[in-house]
């Protein structure tokens, strides 16, 4: 399996090489060469297989030329110790809830699957690489959990400073050994900009072997497709047409999910459901892509105002909008709408959302509006403790804090804090 450019389909990595790099030379984002669906019968029996035998089989067509079976098997039991429920919340409405695993967030399956392999191609390296990761929220502290004592591995991470949560922040500067935390004066696609300006700085490069953990990354990207195969095959005896709904920012999680489906997962359609970070929304009403500032909401792993997946998605479609309206709807919800949501749904049926997941039951209910025929996921990307301030000030309650959060809140912070690319620069040369 090859991996090609979206700027340019002639420069091609393996998937090994793709990991490495992060992005492609000419700045593009790696997609796969092509997407075979599996046999229908995986779908058909897929309630008889473990969730380590259904990832197995839905990676393996990309990643086969570089891992080894018995080594890929060996790194997603590593990546999958911990449940992916799909909780019913009220008539054809339930969430799949992916905070049951180290971090609390549905990021470390990706980090640990990308930290596994990274570790994987590393072994017997001269050189070192170096992570270099922007965190709008969950992706630090779940990127620095995975690659955690990883040999071979740096970690850098950059952070906008105010902009996410006090748990949030802990998990990510309080680690120490190869894990380092950069606290950026500015918004997340401030740091998301200047991570891509490193790759593409030969003075850097020329030194350090660099790579991304974000999203952009193809080892932290597609894993991310297990677990709506996972809800599938719990959802699949409702008898119903299943629809996700997917709180977006950099839309890496849901554009996997669409990669599923192109592996022949029968759902009938998917929801981008965002705060008032509304670039794909409009586009989906417009046709016209336009970027903008983003703005801080209480949904804070949701504020960018670029996606960088979104260019996938649109590959996945032939860049067709009349296709992809078909596929996928968007909407866009303000924190007063996010807050009132989370206190209905409380008050009626006692399940506690944190404020993305809150944002993705809005857009499945959205969409249900015109088609009441559907069963629908909404999920429910962290756990609400990890938004402690804002759930408390919601619901007047606090959910009592789990073992995972606990052991990191009484650490001290250590990040460096930079105010441009050029302090980021100087600190990737001379350390």
């Amino acid at each position: 399996m090859k991996f090609y450019s979206l700027n340019n389909q002639h420069i091609g990595a393996s998937f090994k090489e793709a990991v490495i790099a992060g992005i492609a030379p000419d700045k593009g984002l790696y997609f796969p060469e092509k997407i075979t669906p599996l046999n229908t019968d995986f779908f058909e029996t897929i309630e008889k297989l473990s969730n380590y035998e259904i990832a197995f089989k839905a990676i393996h067509q990309f990643v086969s030329d570089d891992i080894p079976d018995e080594v890929l098997k060996e790194i997603i039991a590593n990546t999958l110790d911990f449940e992916f429920p799909v909780v019913d919340i009220e008539k054809n409405v339930a969430s799949l809830e992916l905070f049951h695993g180290p971090t609390m967030a549905f990021k470390d399956v990706g980090a640990r699957f990308m930290a596994n392999c990274l570790g994987y191609f590393s072994q017997g390296q001269k050189q070192d690489v170096t992570v270099l990761v922007a965190t709008s929220g969950d992706t630090g502290g779940a990127v620095a959990n995975g690659f955690l004592g990883v040999d071979g591995v740096k970690v850098v991470i950059l952070y906008p400073s105010g902009k996410v949560s006090e748990i949030q922040e802990k998990q990510l500067t309080t680690l120490g050994r190869n894990i380092e935390a950069m606290e950026v004066d500015g918004v997340f696609d401030d740091c998301q900009r200047m991570v891509k300006t490193a790759f593409l700085d030969t003075e850097i490069t020329y030194h350090k072997k660099l790579t991304s953990a974000n999203s952009i990354n193809v080892a932290r990207w597609l894993p991310q497709l297990f677990y709506f195969l996972f809800a599938y095959k719990q959802a699949k005896s409702k008898g119903k047409n299943i629809v996700f709904s997917v709180p977006s920012g950099n839309f890496g999680n849901i554009c996997a999910g669409m990669v599923a489906q192109k592996l022949g997962m029968p759902v009938k359609h998917f929801v981008a459901s965002t705060n008032v970070n509304d670039v794909v929304p409009k586009y989906m009403k417009k046709g016209v892509y336009e970027p903008m500032p983003s703005v801080a909401t209480i949904s804070n792993a949701m504020d960018v105002g670029d996606p960088s997946n979104f260019v996938r998605i649109r590959q996945l479609y032939q860049n067709n909008l009349e296709t992809l309206q078909n596929n996928l709807s968007s909407y866009s919800f303000s924190d007063t709408a996010t807050k009132q949501i989370m206190q209905e749904v409380y008050a009626k049926t006692g399940y506690l959302m944190d404020p993305h997941g809150a944002v993705g039951y809005l857009g499945l209910k959205e969409y249900q509006k015109s088609h009441p025929d559907t069963f629908g996921i909404f999920l429910e990307t962290a756990h609400p403790v990890k938004f402690l301030d804002v759930v408390e000030a919601t619901l007047g309650i606090g959910p009592a804090i789990p073992a995972q959060i606990q052991k990191v809140m009484d650490k001290v912070k250590k990040s460096h804090r930079i105010a441009n690319y050029e302090e980021l620069k100087q600190h990737l040369l001379q350390h």
